[in-house]
């Protein structure tokens, strides 16, 4: 594949998130309402999509735009370091990971903020069903089919793709856009 047909394939699937305006407003509205209450994003994901958690969680507590300077907002990664990560595998179970910080650290007001490519990991599904059970609002961006994920969560973004990279294009696409529409609305 050449330069321009990777552009292209790029292109068609983040111009297929136009067909969920409705959803991602949903996201937008629901997380702001939140976060007014008092509530924090807790985002979790495996692999290319726990990186992608860490950067959205980075870029509420310090800053999305350097042109706005702004108190920072609460939002933090599940998959926070490896000393805990390493004691859950240990101790526990790798499908574990995410539940475990989330039972410590979750309140009524937050939102649990899902990545999966596949919407199959087990330790993805595990924690939104517990986000589910606590009466939790939880949001998911999801690739492929949506997997299982898309049963246990309120409001979710499916990336009608197959290749996990252009997924991951899309999530972090999305995860910036759904930021930066909550900041404006949290700061007028």
């Amino acid at each position: 594949m050449n330069l321009k047909e990777k552009i292209d394939n790029h292109c068609n699937v983040i111009n297929l998130l136009n067909y969920e305006k409705s959803e991602i407003d949903k996201i937008i509205n629901n997380i702001t309402r939140k976060i007014k209450k008092g509530g924090k994003i807790l985002f979790c994901g495996n692999g290319g999509s726990a990186a992608d958690a860490q950067h959205l969680a980075a870029e509420f507590i310090i800053r999305l735009r350097p042109s706005l300077n702004r108190k920072p907002l609460p939002a933090l990664s599940l998959s926070m370091d490896s000393s805990t990560m390493s004691a859950c595998l240990n101790d526990f179970s790798k499908n574990d990971i995410f539940l475990r910080p989330f039972l410590a650290l979750s309140t009524k007001n937050d939102i649990l903020f899902a990545i999966s490519t596949s919407g199959k990991s087990k330790n993805i599904i595990k924690v939104l069903k517990e986000a589910k059970h606590k009466k939790i609002y939880s949001v998911s961006l999801l690739g492929k089919n949506g997997g299982d994920a898309r049963k246990y969560t309120e409001n979710k973004i499916i990336v009608k793709s197959n290749n996990v990279a252009l997924i991951q294009e899309a999530h972090i696409f999305l995860g910036h856009y759904i930021l930066e529409k909550v900041e404006d609305k949290l700061l007028g």
